[in-house]
């Protein structure tokens, strides 16, 4: 892919190191002369030591040809302007970095994929590791609903029972959804169906609508997620 990246920070600087060592075509645009010397220095990329709010500077950087711009600065009026110039190329692409949750609903008006502030995201994700331990990794979806991972206990009352049991016992709520199953007698991840059986030691991807709270963790065998 040929791949625009505006900002060379905290979110750049590593955006820039994953996208080259993925073989991409990567064009780099940051005003601050150091970081795009530094940049230059260290891997194998066009860097441009430039304004990426003006239209020539994103003609310059090829957006006529390519397929995604990410913008990754500090600032939200930055990332807004860096958008607007990108759909005028008809990127395929375009995402930016939100940092004030305040302006996320602006960058939705101009149909702009996004990712909220990053410092919050792993706050957040911090957060949930010491709060509910059990939990392995989670997505948040919308303001309520996650989809997480989480092991299966000898002693849980799910272990044991198939996805039918499950149901006619009423131990999920129609709100959670098993959704894949992974095990480690199988090469690859089970795609769970009413006759599967949940067994102690399973790691289950899970979707819930309302969160992976107390009540549910312990379906799985987590009680201890109650302490905090």
């Amino acid at each position: 892919m040929y791949i625009i990246i505006v900002g060379a920070g905290d979110i750049g600087r590593p955006l820039i190191d994953i996208a080259t060592r993925a073989g991409n075509e990567v064009v780099v645009i940051e005003r601050d002369s150091q970081k795009a010397d530094a940049v230059a220095s260290e891997y194998d990329c066009l860097v441009l030591n430039a304004d990426a709010t003006t239209k020539e500077t994103l003609a310059d950087a090829g957006a006529g040809r390519a397929d995604a711009i990410i913008s990754t600065t500090d600032q939200d009026a930055t990332n807004v302007m860096v958008c607007l110039l990108a759909k005028e190329f008809d990127i395929p692409g375009i995402m930016s970095v939100v940092h004030n949750p305040e302006h996320m609903n602006l960058f939705r008006q101009i149909e702009v994929n996004t990712i909220e502030n990053p410092q919050q995201l792993i706050a957040g994700y911090l957060y949930r590791a010491v709060a509910r331990p059990a939990i392995v990794d989670y997505m948040r979806i919308g303001e309520d609903a996650e989809v997480f991972e989480i092991t299966v206990t000898e002693d849980a009352p799910i272990a044991g029972k198939t996805l039918t049991e499950v149901g006619e016992e009423n131990l999920l709520s129609e709100d959670v959804l098993i959704v894949a199953i992974e095990r480690e007698s199988e090469d690859k991840p089970l795609t769970p169906r009413g006759k599967t059986r949940i067994n102690a030691n399973d790691l289950l991807t899970v979707y819930s609508a309302t969160g992976a709270d107390p009540e549910l963790t312990d379906i799985f065998g987590h009680y201890e997620d109650r302490a905090v």
